[in-house]
């Protein structure tokens, strides 16, 4: 369901099929830097309805979907 989430808002901030973008998918590679990645927390807290505080360095999606499962 994270994964998912994720996938689903990276897809249409980037306008691309859902399909590319995998766990190994790099924010770098898909042309998300440090402000895309700020909204895209503040996205994700408002769809998951949870509070993120990300204190720890992610640069893959799959970061960013295990360190949501961790702290939900």
């Amino acid at each position: 369901m994270i994964f998912e989430a994720v996938v689903e808002l990276l897809a249409d901030r980037l306008e691309c099929d859902p399909s590319e973008i995998t766990m190994d998918s790099t924010f770098h590679d898909l042309g998300i830097d440090s402000l895309d990645t700020v909204d895209l927390l503040m996205e994700l807290e408002d769809k998951l309805d949870i509070s993120i505080e990300l204190n720890e360095k992610v640069e893959t999606v799959g970061d960013l979907v295990h360190f949501i499962e961790k702290i939900k």
